[in-house]
């Protein structure tokens, strides 16, 4: 039951309201989302959640569930994200934050990467006025003022460049957004990248904030009264790439052990911050210690924020990233300062 995960796009196209939808047939919209996102693998899942699914979409068992052999991602030299819930090409990703938590920046520093690699970047300005976009416009390749517009010029250049795009929710809520993928993939196009933002913050005490996703970024406010950016969430945070993914660096076990360890010392820093470093068993304090470096290992300075941070930007490859990773959860890193992991790129 290996590379195998549901047919998100579908699911997108035919039942975009999926949460209620979800309820109505006694689903619950949490389980949905991780099966869309690969946190519970297809091959996990009960067959009468599958199978209400298929009934929501109105399509066979064959159409919701995709076979492939490998899922091609889009590296964004972002450690955090590329470790843990990587970007699916030609897929959707939503972030879940609440205004201040930096999905802007980092959304910024995406558009400044990949516009690097050849991507063309396209943002759909949302209605209103949003003074805290300016840093994300200024990384923007094109921005359009409607879904028409939109349209267009995806049409008119997707031949020759692959797309990163980016809109507000409130696209989302229309519908309109949907419209839109489903039109850009009936005419073959299957060379844009979507990035589903919220600025009003709503999104956090939604279930399926955005319908199915590919990606789901989570950000985290501890993360962020620490002033640890970016501030993604790397236990929430998921994506149904790994489910297909077949990297020689084996990324899904690094993931997996990364999370693992994190999970728990994210426990015991709780019990940390109440009763002191010396309340830890001695059996516990390596996990603490290597989690305390991972987690510092995952700051990483911006080159979009430069002139606010005073550090220069670093881009990490993911097998940078992966080998720099498996150094700390094998105790390489055991006698190094977390100072000296903190907003870093690779270990050099």
């Amino acid at each position: 039951m290996e590379n195998i995960r549901l047919n998100v796009s579908l699911l997108r196209k035919r039942v975009p309201n999926l949460t209620n939808a979800a309820r109505s047939v006694g689903l619950r919209p949490a389980t949905v989302s991780n099966l869309c996102t690969g946190k519970i693998p297809v091959g996990r899942s009960e067959v009468r959640t599958i199978v209400a699914l298929a009934a929501l979409a109105k399509c066979s068992l064959d159409e919701l569930i995709l076979r492939e052999d490998t899922v091609e991602i889009i590296e964004s030299k972002i450690k955090v994200v590329d470790l843990f819930a990587p970007i699916a090409k030609g897929g959707t990703v939503g972030f879940v934050a609440r205004p201040g938590m930096g999905q802007l920046v980092i959304l910024a520093e995406l558009f400044h990467n990949l516009k690097k690699e050849g991507y063309l970047t396209v943002l759909l300005k949302p209605n209103g006025e949003y003074p805290e976009l300016k840093d994300v416009l200024d990384e923007v390749d094109i921005i359009s003022y409607s879904i028409e517009e939109t349209y267009k010029i995806i049409k008119d250049t997707a031949q020759n460049k692959e797309i990163i795009f980016a809109t507000d929710r409130e696209h989302v809520l229309t519908g309109k957004i949907f419209d839109l993928q489903e039109k850009i993939q009936n005419i073959g196009i299957n060379t844009l990248t979507t990035f589903l933002v919220d600025l009003k913050g709503e999104v956090v005490d939604e279930n399926i904030p955005y319908g199915p996703l590919e990606t789901l970024w989570n950000f985290d406010a501890d993360l962020v009264a620490r002033r640890m950016f970016p501030a993604v969430n790397p236990i929430y945070s998921t994506s149904s790439v790994l489910e297909g993914i077949d990297l020689e660096d084996n990324h899904l076990s690094c993931q997996q052990r990364a999370k693992k360890l994190l999970r728990r010392y994210r426990e015991l820093r709780s019990l940390v911050n109440v009763k002191g470093i010396d309340s830890l068993p001695t059996s516990e304090l390596q996990t603490y210690n290597r989690g305390e470096r991972i987690e510092a290992y995952l700051t990483q300075p911006f080159y979009v924020a430069e002139s606010y941070t005073g550090k220069k930007g670093e881009s990490v490859n993911l097998r940078d990233t992966l080998k720099d990773v498996h150094s700390i959860l094998n105790g390489s890193m055991d006698t190094k300062s977390i100072e000296s992991l903190t907003y870093i790129g690779r270990i050099k």
